[in-house]
Protein backbone atom coordinates (compact mmCIF):
# COMPACT_ATOMS: atom_id res chain seq x y z
CA UNK A 1 0.00 0.00 0.00
CA UNK A 2 1.64 3.58 -0.63
CA UNK A 3 2.24 5.27 1.91
CA UNK A 4 2.51 1.88 4.57
CA UNK A 5 5.50 2.34 7.07
CA UNK A 6 7.12 -0.46 8.62
CA UNK A 7 4.80 -1.68 11.73
CA UNK A 8 7.46 -3.25 13.37
CA UNK A 9 7.49 -2.30 17.31
CA UNK A 10 4.18 -0.49 17.06
CA UNK A 11 1.52 -0.21 19.42
CA UNK A 12 -2.08 0.03 18.83
CA UNK A 13 -4.31 0.56 21.22
CA UNK A 14 -7.91 0.14 21.32
CA UNK A 15 -10.94 0.90 24.12
CA UNK A 16 -14.58 1.05 24.15
CA UNK A 17 -17.43 -0.55 25.81
CA UNK A 18 -18.64 -3.84 25.29
CA UNK A 19 -20.46 -4.51 21.72
CA UNK A 20 -18.38 -1.89 20.32
CA UNK A 21 -16.43 -4.36 17.99
CA UNK A 22 -13.23 -3.87 19.63
CA UNK A 23 -11.86 -7.44 19.58
CA UNK A 24 -12.99 -8.32 15.63
CA UNK A 25 -11.64 -5.12 14.92
CA UNK A 26 -8.24 -5.85 16.95
CA UNK A 27 -7.97 -9.65 15.98
CA UNK A 28 -8.76 -8.29 12.11
CA UNK A 29 -6.59 -5.81 11.92
CA UNK A 30 -3.68 -7.72 13.54
CA UNK A 31 -4.00 -10.64 11.16
CA UNK A 32 -4.03 -8.07 8.08
CA UNK A 33 -0.60 -6.22 9.28
CA UNK A 34 0.88 -9.54 10.80
CA UNK A 35 1.14 -8.04 14.41
CA UNK A 36 0.35 -9.33 17.46
CA UNK A 37 -3.15 -9.15 20.07
CA UNK A 38 -3.92 -8.88 23.72
CA UNK A 39 -7.28 -8.93 24.86
CA UNK A 40 -6.95 -7.45 28.17
CA UNK A 41 -10.72 -8.04 28.81
CA UNK A 42 -10.06 -11.95 28.79
CA UNK A 43 -7.30 -11.47 31.47
CA UNK A 44 -10.07 -9.76 33.73
CA UNK A 45 -12.08 -12.37 32.97
CA UNK A 46 -9.46 -15.01 33.53
CA UNK A 47 -8.78 -13.61 37.47
CA UNK A 48 -12.68 -13.31 37.51
CA UNK A 49 -12.92 -16.93 37.11
CA UNK A 50 -10.54 -17.82 39.46
CA UNK A 51 -11.99 -16.19 42.29
CA UNK A 52 -15.12 -17.51 41.41
CA UNK A 53 -13.28 -21.15 41.26
CA UNK A 54 -11.73 -20.69 44.40
CA UNK A 55 -14.41 -19.15 46.66
CA UNK A 56 -13.48 -15.59 46.69
CA UNK A 57 -16.35 -13.17 47.81
CA UNK A 58 -15.56 -10.96 44.31
CA UNK A 59 -17.63 -8.20 46.20
CA UNK A 60 -15.43 -7.77 48.78
CA UNK A 61 -12.29 -5.83 47.47
CA UNK A 62 -10.05 -6.70 50.59
CA UNK A 63 -10.33 -11.03 49.72
CA UNK A 64 -10.06 -10.17 45.38
CA UNK A 65 -6.73 -8.18 46.48
CA UNK A 66 -6.01 -10.44 48.70
CA UNK A 67 -6.00 -13.16 46.35
CA UNK A 68 -4.73 -11.39 43.44
CA UNK A 69 -1.59 -12.57 43.26
CA UNK A 70 -2.26 -16.39 43.38
CA UNK A 71 -3.43 -17.06 40.01
CA UNK A 72 -0.56 -17.82 37.08
CA UNK A 73 -2.46 -16.09 33.91
CA UNK A 74 -0.93 -16.24 30.43
CA UNK A 75 -1.47 -14.95 27.21
CA UNK A 76 -1.30 -15.74 23.56
CA UNK A 77 -0.87 -13.16 21.38
CA UNK A 78 -1.51 -14.89 17.92
CA UNK A 79 -4.70 -12.91 16.48
CA UNK A 80 -5.42 -16.02 14.70
CA UNK A 81 -5.64 -18.25 17.80
CA UNK A 82 -5.51 -16.74 21.30
CA UNK A 83 -4.97 -18.45 23.95
CA UNK A 84 -5.84 -17.76 27.95
CA UNK A 85 -4.74 -20.39 30.54
CA UNK A 86 -4.85 -19.83 34.20
CA UNK A 87 -2.32 -21.93 36.46
CA UNK A 88 -1.72 -24.07 33.08
CA UNK A 89 -5.34 -24.59 32.38
CA UNK A 90 -7.20 -23.60 29.03
CA UNK A 91 -9.82 -21.11 30.38
CA UNK A 92 -11.14 -20.15 27.07
CA UNK A 93 -14.43 -21.22 27.52
CA UNK A 94 -15.25 -21.40 31.09
CA UNK A 95 -14.67 -16.85 31.08
CA UNK A 96 -17.21 -16.44 28.81
CA UNK A 97 -20.02 -17.74 31.09
CA UNK A 98 -22.90 -15.26 32.61
CA UNK A 99 -21.27 -15.96 35.98
CA UNK A 100 -18.02 -14.35 34.62
CA UNK A 101 -19.77 -12.09 32.92
CA UNK A 102 -21.72 -10.67 35.78
CA UNK A 103 -18.84 -10.35 38.58
CA UNK A 104 -15.84 -9.41 36.17
CA UNK A 105 -16.68 -5.40 36.60
CA UNK A 106 -16.37 -5.55 40.30
CA UNK A 107 -13.17 -7.51 40.39
CA UNK A 108 -11.73 -5.05 37.94
CA UNK A 109 -12.81 -1.97 40.38
CA UNK A 110 -10.22 -3.55 42.68
CA UNK A 111 -6.73 -1.20 42.21
CA UNK A 112 -4.49 -4.30 43.64
CA UNK A 113 -6.38 -6.00 40.37
CA UNK A 114 -5.81 -3.56 38.06
CA UNK A 115 -2.22 -2.73 39.36
CA UNK A 116 -1.24 -6.46 38.36
CA UNK A 117 -2.98 -7.18 34.97
CA UNK A 118 -1.99 -3.69 33.86
CA UNK A 119 1.98 -4.77 34.77
CA UNK A 120 1.32 -7.80 33.22
CA UNK A 121 -0.06 -6.31 29.97
CA UNK A 122 2.82 -4.14 29.86
CA UNK A 123 5.22 -6.76 29.91
CA UNK A 124 3.47 -8.26 27.18
CA UNK A 125 4.15 -5.00 25.10
CA UNK A 126 7.66 -5.13 26.11
CA UNK A 127 8.28 -8.07 25.12
CA UNK A 128 6.68 -7.31 21.34
CA UNK A 129 8.81 -4.45 20.89
CA UNK A 130 12.06 -6.29 22.00
CA UNK A 131 11.46 -8.57 19.18
CA UNK A 132 10.00 -5.79 16.83
CA UNK A 133 6.97 -7.28 16.28
CA UNK A 134 3.74 -4.43 16.86
CA UNK A 135 1.11 -5.11 18.92
CA UNK A 136 -3.32 -4.63 19.18
CA UNK A 137 -4.25 -4.24 22.46
CA UNK A 138 -7.63 -3.72 23.79
CA UNK A 139 -9.56 -3.26 26.47
CA UNK A 140 -10.70 0.08 28.23
CA UNK A 141 -7.93 1.48 29.60
CA UNK A 142 -5.18 1.16 26.96
CA UNK A 143 -5.01 4.46 26.13
CA UNK A 144 -5.61 5.92 29.22
CA UNK A 145 -3.01 3.88 31.02
CA UNK A 146 -1.62 0.83 29.94
CA UNK A 147 0.02 2.46 26.46
CA UNK A 148 -1.00 5.85 26.63
CA UNK A 149 2.22 6.67 24.43
CA UNK A 150 0.81 4.05 21.74
CA UNK A 151 0.96 6.18 18.23
CA UNK A 152 -2.21 5.03 17.80
CA UNK A 153 -4.67 5.50 19.91
CA UNK A 154 -8.78 4.38 18.94
CA UNK A 155 -11.67 4.69 20.93
CA UNK A 156 -14.78 2.20 19.13
CA UNK A 157 -18.14 3.22 20.24
CA UNK A 158 -21.75 1.92 18.44
CA UNK A 159 -25.81 2.56 19.57
CA UNK A 160 -26.70 1.08 22.71
CA UNK A 161 -28.96 -1.03 20.16
CA UNK A 162 -26.34 -2.30 17.50
CA UNK A 163 -24.21 -3.43 20.46
CA UNK A 164 -26.79 -5.31 22.34
CA UNK A 165 -27.59 -6.89 19.07
CA UNK A 166 -24.12 -7.75 18.22
CA UNK A 167 -23.32 -9.47 21.93
CA UNK A 168 -27.17 -11.67 21.78
CA UNK A 169 -25.63 -13.14 18.70
CA UNK A 170 -22.25 -13.87 19.75
CA UNK A 171 -23.29 -15.43 23.12
CA UNK A 172 -26.48 -16.84 21.15
CA UNK A 173 -29.84 -15.17 22.88
CA UNK A 174 -32.43 -13.83 21.08
CA UNK A 175 -33.34 -11.57 24.36
CA UNK A 176 -31.81 -8.55 23.00
CA UNK A 177 -33.69 -6.03 25.97
CA UNK A 178 -31.92 -8.22 28.50
CA UNK A 179 -28.26 -8.05 26.97
CA UNK A 180 -28.90 -4.26 26.35
CA UNK A 181 -29.79 -3.71 30.06
CA UNK A 182 -26.66 -6.02 31.24
CA UNK A 183 -24.33 -3.85 28.71
CA UNK A 184 -25.61 -0.24 30.17
CA UNK A 185 -24.93 -1.85 33.81
CA UNK A 186 -21.50 -2.73 32.70
CA UNK A 187 -20.67 0.80 30.94
CA UNK A 188 -22.05 2.57 34.32
CA UNK A 189 -20.11 0.29 36.34
CA UNK A 190 -17.06 0.54 33.92
CA UNK A 191 -17.25 4.34 33.47
CA UNK A 192 -17.77 5.49 36.76
CA UNK A 193 -15.68 2.93 39.01
CA UNK A 194 -12.56 5.05 41.09
CA UNK A 195 -9.49 3.22 39.33
CA UNK A 196 -9.43 3.68 35.49
CA UNK A 197 -12.51 3.85 34.16
CA UNK A 198 -13.63 3.60 30.79
CA UNK A 199 -13.32 6.82 28.90
CA UNK A 200 -12.01 8.47 25.84
CA UNK A 201 -8.99 10.48 25.91
CA UNK A 202 -8.72 13.70 24.13
CA UNK A 203 -6.14 12.15 21.08
CA UNK A 204 -7.66 9.11 20.23
CA UNK A 205 -9.50 8.86 17.59
CA UNK A 206 -13.46 7.81 18.11
CA UNK A 207 -14.67 5.73 15.36
CA UNK A 208 -19.28 5.12 15.47
CA UNK A 209 -19.27 1.81 14.32
CA UNK A 210 -23.01 1.53 14.69
CA UNK A 211 -23.64 1.76 10.66
CA UNK A 212 -20.48 0.26 9.21
CA UNK A 213 -19.63 -4.13 8.61
CA UNK A 214 -16.40 -5.39 10.15
CA UNK A 215 -14.64 -5.13 7.04
CA UNK A 216 -15.42 -1.69 6.36
CA UNK A 217 -13.65 -0.98 10.41
CA UNK A 218 -10.88 -3.04 9.70
CA UNK A 219 -10.19 -1.11 6.75
CA UNK A 220 -10.53 2.20 8.40
CA UNK A 221 -8.18 1.07 11.65
CA UNK A 222 -5.51 -0.57 8.90
CA UNK A 223 -5.47 3.20 6.76
CA UNK A 224 -4.86 4.75 10.12
CA UNK A 225 -2.34 2.16 11.59
CA UNK A 226 -0.78 2.63 8.10
CA UNK A 227 -0.84 6.23 8.44
CA UNK A 228 0.97 6.60 11.41
CA UNK A 229 3.66 3.83 10.82
CA UNK A 230 4.59 5.95 7.73
CA UNK A 231 4.74 8.83 9.99
CA UNK A 232 7.33 7.17 12.54
CA UNK A 233 9.35 5.76 9.65
CA UNK A 234 9.53 9.27 7.95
Amino acid sequence: MSGQGSTEGIVIAIDGPSGSGKSSTSKGVAKARGLRYLDTGAMYRALTWWMLDNGVDVHDPAAVAAAVERPVIEMGTDPASPTISVDGRDVAVEIRTKEVTGNVSAVSAVPEARALLVRTQRAVIDAARRESAGIVVEGRDITTVVAPEAPVKLFLTASAEARAQRRSREIHTGDVAATQADLARRDRLDSSRAHSPLKRTADATELDTTGMTLDEVIALVVTLVDEAAATVRG
